[in-house]
């Protein structure tokens, strides 16, 4: 954790709105005062624009390695099946120090976008050939240990995978690497707590793949190892999942789960892309969090989540970057609100009352949604963590801005750079935009690709 130390914002978003020159006081990782129209003190950092930082609910770390490769047309056209199946010829060459260098690069590229905390949808478990390591736990802590080298806090979640399809299906032989019984996963759990007990702030849950990869008993077996932290699910994302829910079970993915698990404000239903209006309203009321993840679902040509109508029954969302093809908070913010522009040939439709921003609904919807679903609390407040991003006040895109215009120019008018800083638990882990571990990140990143990549 940071020693105490002041920073001085020309503005900066509290949890109470815009305020101008801002201080605050950081004492062992966390926010111990907060000062309005004062000057800075004379040892203080001094930083432009004051932002919360934002959790990322839901990323496959590894998958990182594969961005821009599979974006070759094949020959009976393309979609989210065919793209798995070059997934999973990726992921059966990965190693353990291979997932810690890939993580790592990851997580450096987030918390340079300016998000704080990831959730880590956490699959690659075992060896080539599904072969146990030793330790259960030890993809788990080269997760933990990348997390470490980033400065970004940790959500684990480890992935729950026992099928291949609907109904307790067997698994392909290209899905050996994530599988566990509930007895090997209750092993992993208790791994996965051992490996992140060294990270400040760090914090385990559970993940379910997806009602195709679980059966009912099983569902009901593990969501007791979660000991009220976070549960994340993968649903409803692609249309064919739906059909084939429906085919086993009578009901549609997400109308079945809300029917026979306890979902509640813990859980995080990631996609959630294929309801009707029925499922969209109970969604929201449950309380649940939808992880969307627009980049990601634009590049495997998902769909586009309801998002007014969820929002209109209250609905918590949050954002995360998935398949990390590209990482960008703006840019996902962004998408968020293109996509429902064009499917509804509108503008600023997250805009939920006449004269807001836009900017902001994204912005304060995605801060609530992603601490939520991924266990802690959000925003700059006293006793609050100290995970605090500052833009540049003299940017071009942000030039003349104040108060909620900051937020609408860094997402609809930015592209690079509006980034300078970013502190996570005190400690300052960007500057001028880059974190400063990104040049040995980004080496030994480099030499892990070359090797996975040959030929």
């Amino acid at each position: 954790m940071g020693a105490r130390l002041g920073l001085h914002f020309t503005t900066a978003l509290l949890q109470d709105g815009w305020a101008k020159d801002v201080r605050l006081t950081l004492d062992h990782g966390c926010i111990a005062t907060i000062e309005r129209d004062v000057a800075a003190g004379p040892d203080d950092e001094r930083a432009g624009i004051g932002l919360p930082g934002i959790a990322n609910l839901h990323s496959h770390a590894f998958q990182r390695g594969m961005a821009g490769l599979a974006e070759r047309r094949g020959k009976g056209g393309d979609s989210f099946w065919t793209w798995r199946t070059l997934m999973y010829r990726f992921v059966d060459r990965i190693a353990p120090d291979d997932l810690e260098a890939i993580a790592a690069q990851a997580y450096v590229e987030m918390v340079e976008a300016g998000f704080t905390r990831v959730g880590e949808f956490h699959y690659l478990h075992h060896d080539q050939g599904g072969r146990a390591y030793g330790n259960i736990g030890e993809m788990a802590a080269r997760i933990a240990a990348a997390a470490d080298q980033s400065g970004i806090a940790l959500t684990l979640l480890p992935v729950f995978y026992a099928h291949g399809g609907f109904g307790g299906a067997a698994a392909g032989a290209a899905q050996a690497r994530f599988l566990n019984d509930p007895d090997s996963y209750d092993e992993l759990i208790t791994a996965s707590r051992r490996a992140v007990a060294g990270l400040d702030g760090a914090l385990v849950g559970i993940a379910p793949h997806s009602l195709r990869a679980v059966t009912p008993d099983e569902l009901t077996a593990i969501l007791p190892l979660a000991d009220r932290g976070p549960v994340h699910i993968h649903i409803a994302e692609q249309t064919r999942e739906v059909e084939d829910c429906m085919a086993w079970s009578g009901a549609r993915p997400v109308e079945w789960l809300l029917a026979n698990a306890p979902v509640d404000r813990r859980w995080c239903l990631v996609h959630a892309t294929h309801m009707v209006d029925g499922e969209t309203k109970r969604l929201a009321l449950s309380g649940a969090v939808a992880g969307l993840c627009p980049i990601t679902e634009a590049n495997l040509g998902d769909g586009i989540f309801h998002a007014p109508k969820f929002r209109m029954y209250e609905g918590h969302l949050g954002i995360g970057s998935d398949s990390n093809v590209l990482i960008s908070l703006a840019e996902e913010l962004r998408l968020l609100e293109y996509g429902q522009r064009l499917k509804r040939r509108a503008r600023n439709v997250m805009a939920r009352r006449a004269n807001t921003s836009t900017g902001r609904s994204l912005f304060d919807a995605a801060l609530a949604g992603g601490a939520q679903a991924l266990g802690v609390s959000s925003g700059l407040a006293v006793g609050a963590p100290a995970d605090i991003v500052s833009l540049k006040s003299d940017h071009p895109a942000l030039v003349a801005r104040s108060g909620d215009d900051i937020l609408d120019s860094f997402i609809f008018a930015g592209a690079h750079g509006l980034i300078s800083g970013v502190w996570r638990a005190g400690v300052r882990l960007v500057s001028d935009g880059v974190h400063h571990q990104r040049a040995s990140v980004a080496a030994r990143y480099g030499r892990t690709l070359e090797r996975l990549l040959a030929p």
